[in-house]
């Protein structure tokens, strides 16, 4: 059974050098390559993911790690779905209502 201290999300975070078109074209491929991975824009170079295990997580953190740039910095954060919950947002200065837990049909 998928729980809240079972379920896990990954957040990809980074700082990519964007002067020189090739470093432009390798930052946009990273980002697409996230996309393909599964991974949803939270903000500008913020990325997330749920995972259903914490195994999930070591194998996308590999999958990133293959995809990295030559450059920049990339930062991978993880936490229980359970910590998840206690985010808070705000859009402009108006709080934002609690996120949920996509159901099992939007996992997959």
């Amino acid at each position: 059974m998928l729980t809240g201290d079972r379920l896990m999300w990954m957040v990809v975070m980074f700082d990519l050098p964007v002067v020189l078109k090739a470093e432009r074209n390798a930052a946009t491929a990273f980002r697409n390559t996230l996309l393909d991975l599964g991974f949803e824009m939270s903000q500008f170079s913020v990325y997330m993911r749920m995972c259903t295990s914490a195994a999930q997580v070591d194998t996308y953190c590999k999958r990133v790690e293959a995809a990295l740039p030559p450059g920049g910095k990339v930062n991978i954060l993880q936490f229980t779905d359970q910590q998840y919950e206690c985010l808070i947002c705000f859009r402009g200065q108006t709080q934002q209502p609690a996120n949920n837990t996509p159901d099992q049909f939007d996992l997959f």
